[in-house]
Parts: C-alpha cells; sequence; structure tokens
C-alpha cells in the first residue's frame, strides 16, 4: 500500500528526516511512534503532498487525492453545524455519490448523528475529534492518516475515539495512528514504527518487535514460602530459563527468560509435581513500551 525508501527533509541546517523508510499494507493500522519533534508530523505531511521532500521516494498503490488526513487539531468552521460541514467538505473533495446518504453514513459511523444539527461552537473536544475523523474519511480513503485523535481527550470521549477506529480496522481501513499513547497503539494496530533520529529505528509486526525485544524485562518472581537453594537451584535448571538471582534469606527468585510464557508453565509444573509452597508466582512481561524506551533511550535499556 505504502513504501517510502530514504526520505531526507530539512528545514534551514535542521535535517529533520535523515534517510526514513516505511512500509505499510494494505489493510494494516500502523502505529506511529516517537517523541515530540522527531519528524512524525513532517512524514505525514509529506505523505499528502502537503509539503515537498528534498529526497526519496514515496511509492502508493492508490491515488494520492483519496487520503484522508485529521490533523492533531482540526480546524473546523464553527459557525456551521455538523452536518453543513460535512457537505462542505462534499464540496471540496469532489465526491461524485449521493452526498446527503454519504453524509447520514459518515455521521453514523462516527456517532455523530445527534449532533448533527449543533453548531460546531458548542461540540466538546471529543465531537470535534469525531467530526474530523467523519470528514477524514468522506471520500472512502484507501489510507487514513489520523495524528494524535485522542489528545487532550477525557476517559470516555478516548474510548468513543478508539472505538470508531477500531470498527474502522474491522471494515478493512488501513490507517497509519500517530500518537503517544502507547496503550493505543497496542489495542487497535497491527504494525509499529518508532521514530529516533530522523529515522524508523524500529519497525514491524508488534508480536514480533516485542519479542525482539524480549529480554531481562521479562521476568518471572518466585518467592518460596520456605527458603530453600536447593530447590531454587533446581528451578534455576529448567529449560527455559536464561538468567536467574535467588535471595536465600527472603526466598525470592527472579527469574529471566526470552520463553516467558512457556518459563511460567515449566515453574507451575515443577512446584506441582513436588508440592512446593509459594507465596508468590508473577510473570512480567516486555511491553510495546518497555520497546519504545528502549529505542528511544528514554529510559534506560530494556
Amino acid at each position: 500500500m505504502l513504501k517510502i525508501t530514504g526520505l531526507r527533509k530539512k528545514y534551514k541546517s535542521f535535517e529533520v528526516l535523515r534517510g526514513l523508510d516505511m512500509n505499510l499494507e494494505k489493510g494494516d493500522v500502523y502505529g506511529f511512534l516517537g517523541r515530540n519533534g522527531c519528524g512524525k508530523t513532517t512524514t505525514m505531511n509529506i505523505i499528502c503532498n502537503i509539503v515537498g521532500k528534498d529526497e526519496g521516494t514515496i511509492a502508493f498503490s492508490g491515488e494520492r487525492r483519496k487520503i484522508g488526513y485529521l490533523t492533531e487539531s482540526p480546524a473546523l468552521y464553527t459557525f456551521m453545524n455538523g452536518y453543513e460541514y460535512l457537505r462542505y467538505i462534499a464540496s471540496c473533495s469532489g465526491y461524485e455519490g449521493n452526498v446527503n446518504a454519504r453524509v447520514g453514513e459518515v455521521l453514523e459511523i462516527t456517532g455523530m448523528t445527534q449532533g448533527a444539527y449543533r453548531r460546531i461552537k458548542g461540540y466538546s473536544r471529543g465531537m470535534n475529534q469525531r467530526l474530523g475523523i467523519a470528514a477524514a474519511i468522506f471520500n472512502h480513503p484507501e489510507l487514513l492518516i489520523l495524528d494524535e485523535p485522542t489528545s487532550a481527550l477525557d476517559p470516555e470521549g478516548r474510548a468513543e475515539v478508539m472505538g470508531i477506529i477500531g470498527n474502522l480496522k474491522a471494515s478493512g481501513s488501513t490507517i497509519i495512528l500517530c500518537t503517544h499513547i502507547i496503550t493505543d497503539v497496542e489495542r487497535v494496530a497491527d504494525k509499529v514504527g518508532i521514530m529516533q533520529n530522523g529515522i524508523i529505528a524500529e519497525e514491524g509486526r508488534i508480536d514480533e518487535v516485542v519479542a525482539k525485544h524480549r529480554s531481562a524485562s521479562s521476568h518471572i518472581t518466585v518467592r518460596l514460602a520456605n527458603p530453600d537453594c536447593a530447590v531454587a537451584s533446581q528451578i534455576a535448571m529448567l529449560p527455559s530459563v536464561d538468567s536467574n538471582y535467588y535471595n536465600e534469606f527472603s526466598g525470592e527468585m527472579s527469574i529471566g527468560s526470552a520463553k516467558i510464557d512457556l518459563l511460567y508453565y515449566e515453574i507451575i509444573e515443577f512446584i506441582n509435581d513436588r508440592k512446593i509452597k509459594l507465596s508468590e508466582l508473577i510473570a512480567q512481561k516486555t511491553t510495546l513500551e518497555d520497546v519504545y524506551f528502549s529505542v528511544t533511550g528514554l529510559r534506560g535499556a530494556v
């Protein structure tokens, strides 16, 4: 669907993009992550032809005019109501179908039917975002780009917007979701790209990226009810154990593994077979947040 190779962009002496590569397949929801000022918005603006690139290629299998784009803070005409605004969008985009029918469809998709005849001036932030999504999807885009769609929303508004994105995904939409809320990416995205130093420093299917970075942050805490060095030594010899630390005074073990789920069941089987009493058994898995902080260097390595 979208393949970007060697994308570069400089503003005066500052090079924002330094050879960025990105790959997006049809039907994917792509979580686009990175710290403020790293070049995410510049990348999206170049994809949409809002700004030009200095170098690189952008191969898009669809029509560039069939890209829907919701900016972080959509500028809406507040003197209009929602229905009027969407008819205006239809006119601007050269929509060739039944405009009234399409307006009704996108209002239904975004849950804006009841607010359609209210002035936009009186909309909440969540209603503004939902109307912005309605405008972005109006012309049946082949690629939908959402820049911080849940930014500054209250929990209810965020849940509503994420529900809309989930429904769009279920309908087969191809989406780039740019956000700082990593849990939103984990909830709806198939693939993730993490920007650092003007490039995509890590990209891939979320489960594959997490597995690639899985290390000491994936561990199991085992606390023996009766501290026993012999038992601890036997647990440390289980096939999936990569590393371990045992505190003989507290009876607590911290066991690292790249196969955390398998190790968990090995431990369960071991203690059940030997009727060993435990005070605690907790599995701590590597998360996408761990990967993000590792790649960007914003926190200690994963």
